[in-house]
């Protein structure tokens, strides 16, 4: 329980810093997972049940290979479509090629996938599954995944024409497009979650979660530059 609450804690503390000053992430990522891995080791956690065992390699990246497929098929045909290219038009992507190859293939990986991954399928899904099994490590780990992006949906409404559109752009709409990601995030984390439990393999639930992060980018970036209204 004490290796539980220190992690929380620490992400606590990453999650204000990396919302209040642009691209820490791309410190912190890579410093936090390595941070939190060291927490999860001296509590005593080996390789294999943080996902990161020798034999989970080669499996996991059989995972997400034919994860990043089936995503990038189904943000092509979203993104090509009129009914559905409008959930694509968000305008922090409304930006050149080289800056959403750069959000899709470095910023997001390093600065998001990595400590996310890490921190919530790795360490605590770890942890809490040792304590009290697989079931209650997924409830809890997405339920903390959900409350890790309050932050970051704040301006949500805004950024989205779909979102801002659905829910409005008011007080009332920025708060159902908070909750809506938490939720939406919380549900996430369960699959994630069990994508790490059955594949026994970090790179299974990275390879979904940077296929709907990073994919999305370019997804939006091509909807911005080619698509029409």
């Amino acid at each position: 329980m004490a290796a539980t609450a220190i992690v929380i804690a620490i992400l606590v503390s990453l999650n204000v810093i990396d919302n209040k000053v642009p691209h820490a992430s791309l410190a912190l990522g890579p410093a936090g997972a390595a941070g939190l891995l060291l927490v999860a080791r001296r509590a005593g956690l080996s390789w294999q049940e943080l996902g990161l065992g020798p034999g989970t390699w080669r499996r996991g990246a059989r995972w997400a290979v034919a994860e990043i497929a089936a995503v990038a098929l189904v943000f092509a045909i979203g993104a090509a479509l009129p009914l559905t290219r409008g959930a694509f038009r968000d305008t922090r992507y409304d930006v050149g090629w080289g800056d959403a190859l750069l959000t899709a293939f470095v910023l997001i990986p390093v600065g998001t996938i990595l400590l996310e991954e890490v921190a919530f399928r790795g360490v605590l899904w770890g942890l809490l599954r040792r304590g009290r099994g697989a079931v209650a490590a997924t409830v809890v780990s997405s339920a903390l995944f959900g409350l890790w992006h309050v932050l970051p949906s704040l301006g949500l409404a805004t950024s989205n024409q779909a979102i801002g559109s659905t829910v409005g752009r008011s007080t009332s709409g920025q708060a159902l497009s908070v909750l809506g990601t938490v939720l939406f995030t919380a549900l996430s984390g369960a699959v994630f979650c069990e994508l790490r439990r059955r594949s026994g393999s970090l790179l299974a639930s990275a390879g979904l979660h940077w296929a709907t992060n990073g994919l999305g980018v370019l997804a939006s970036a091509a909807v911005w530059h080619w698509g029409t209204p």
